[in-house]
């Protein structure tokens, strides 16, 4: 988690959180803090929250029938998890995602889980359109307690240079 201070007057500091483009470097791997416990409850929740109606996320006697014999964590929350976790390290100061490529979910989650994410830093450019601005490519990796991959997925972000961040505007942040 990326967090530093700035001075905003005399012996009085705030805190600010996230990365600036210069402060990305490809081949850099952030490792996300803390980790989530999934519960019951998240699952669930957001399962009615989307709508999704697969009995597999909430209806515990049609998942004891499964290869899996309890109810799976609805995938599109350990996606939306990782990314979570990611934002302070990563997209604290985006502008924009500019989009998710290789979203692939390679083993079961479930309640009880503890996730932990990283992501590694793949490219980065100046934009071509927006000076002040550049688009970084980053690949974010979630594991489970146990150390087994459990989520991948690529994420383009458009992230302002020093000076150039909403925060940099706004007079209280």
């Amino acid at each position: 988690m990326v967090q530093t201070w700035k001075e905003v007057g005399p012996q009085r500091y705030r805190e600010t959180f996230g990365r600036y483009f210069e402060d990305f470097h490809v081949g850099d791997v952030y490792e996300h803090r803390p980790g989530k416990t999934v519960t019951e409850y998240d699952n669930h929740l957001f399962t009615l929250l989307t709508l999704n109606t697969h009995p597999m996320h909430f209806d515990a006697e049609f998942a004891k029938a499964s290869e899996f014999g309890k109810n799976l964590v609805v995938s599109p929350y350990t996606l939306a998890l990782l990314i979570g976790m990611s934002v302070t390290d990563t997209s604290q100061k985006a502008i924009a995602n500019l989009g998710m490529d290789d979203v692939k979910f390679s083993a079961p989650v479930f309640a009880g889980d503890t996730i932990y994410g990283e992501s590694e830093v793949l490219a980065k450019r100046e934009s071509k359109s927006r000076p002040g601005q550049g688009i970084v490519t980053i690949r974010t990796l979630g594991k489970n307690q146990r150390g087994e991959t459990i989520c991948t997925f690529t994420r383009n972000m458009l992230i302002p240079g020093r000076g150039n961040a909403v925060e940099d505007k706004v007079g209280n942040y």
